[in-house]
């Protein structure tokens, strides 16, 4: 008797559970391409949380076209190696299993290279996160951005440093990556438009442990303000030296920085610091719901790019919808009408898959934190 009641009750359980949201039909894949380990992890991590929620919310909802969202995590280790062997991955799974994107990759070296592969794979691939503007100049049809690009982001940076800081000896230093080129070009492009040239274009190793040649270049120089075009790893590590040399010259970094890991490897030397934003800043932008959610799925709290890695689900799940197909090649089509708001803004595509309306974002570090001072709230 016993027995049967113990029965009776594990299928009152699971009718309950099975009541709880929709039955789904099969799975559909969505690769996430990021650094998850090493220098650049934290970064990636924060993009993969955003994917999970939203993928969570697509599931219990009915999921994709009636088929569970599941999101498989590819670490690129912010190597273009690595990035290239990853696509290649994607592109042997492509055929026999229900692959429907990739969102990815973090940086604009690994998604160029990785894009030579997935260009011809009847996939969407929509980056969360890379800047570097010769990417969408390629002719790609199934790639797309939900973050700013370089061109947006350089002209906002110079008119900040030029007509808010006061500043005409601007010294650019950059990373000898594409990232740090591109931005550098459109940097230089951006002063000269306003009728000035660079104090100086020095270039550092990305990711280095010391950048003294450049801080002894720079302290000779002491230009009016300094623009970094660069990640974490040069700011943490060039700011505090350059503060150390007793260069007080008002900094800015630009959005590789904008991670609290910055912050945190600076120290004191990040205190009143600049960053620019291509992604406006999570906790900007979500409601306490969003929040407590992302913590369940994730167990920690959402960090710079959640928001970015959510919106490029929401990008590619609105697809789907628009659609009415799981196919890659009309899905990239359908995002190319697509018009609705976002945690990042509005998402309306240009031919070539930028974001029609781009806004830049700069912030302040003020007491440890990075605080938002244009756009004004």
């Amino acid at each position: 008797m016993r027995r049967l009641s113990c029965l009776l009750g594990l299928v009152l359980v699971m009718s309950s559970f099975l009541s709880c949201g929709p039955r789904l039909q099969g799975e559909v894949i969505v690769y996430v391409a990021a650094p998850l380990s090493g220098w650049q992890a934290e970064g990636g991590q924060t993009v993969v949380g955003g994917v999970r929620l939203m993928a969570e919310r697509l599931n219990r909802s009915g999921g994709l076209l009636g088929r569970r969202v599941r999101v498989v995590e590819l670490d690129d280790e912010a190597d273009t190696e690595v990035a290239a062997r990853i696509a290649a991955e994607v592109a042997s799974a492509v055929g026999r299993e229900p692959v429907l994107g990739v969102i990815g990759h973090y940086n604009s070296d690994q998604t160029a290279a990785a894009m030579e592969v997935y260009k011809d794979l009847p996939i969407v691939v929509i980056t969360p996160t890379a800047t570097d503007v010769s990417l969408t100049a390629r002719g790609y049809r199934n790639f797309f951005r939900v973050n700013a690009t370089d061109a947006a982001q350089a002209p906002a940076a110079a008119d900040f440093i030029v007509h808010e800081l006061g500043a005409k000896r601007i010294a650019v230093v950059y990373a000898n990556n594409g990232y740090g080129r591109g931005l550098r070009a459109e940097m230089r492009a951006a002063l000269q438009a306003r009728g000035l040239e660079p104090a100086a274009e020095i270039e550092i190793e990305e990711a280095a442990a010391s950048h003294r040649p450049a801080v002894d270049r720079l302290v000779a120089l002491n230009p009016d303000a300094i623009f970094l075009a660069g990640y974490e790893t040069e700011g943490y590590v060039l700011l505090p030296e350059l503060r150390e040399a007793g260069l007080k010259a008002p900094f800015m970094a630009s959005d590789g920085c904008f991670l609290y890991e910055f912050i945190d490897g600076s120290g004191a030397a990040a205190e009143g610091a600049y960053v620019s934003g291509v992604t406006p800043d999570s906790a900007a932008v979500v409601d306490e719901k969003w929040w407590k959610e992302y913590q369940q799925v994730e167990a920690r709290n959402p960090g710079t790019y959640s928001v970015a890695g959510y919106t490029a689900m929401s990008v590619l799940a609105e697809g789907v919808r628009h659609a009415k197909s799981l196919d890659g090649r009309k899905v990239a089509d359908a995002i190319r009408t697509l018009s609705f708001d976002s945690l990042v803004g509005p998402i309306s595509y240009d031919e070539k898959g930028d974001l029609r309306q781009q806004t830049i974002y700069i912030f302040q570090v003020q007491d440890g934190r990075f605080v938002q001072i244009r756009p004004r709230g």
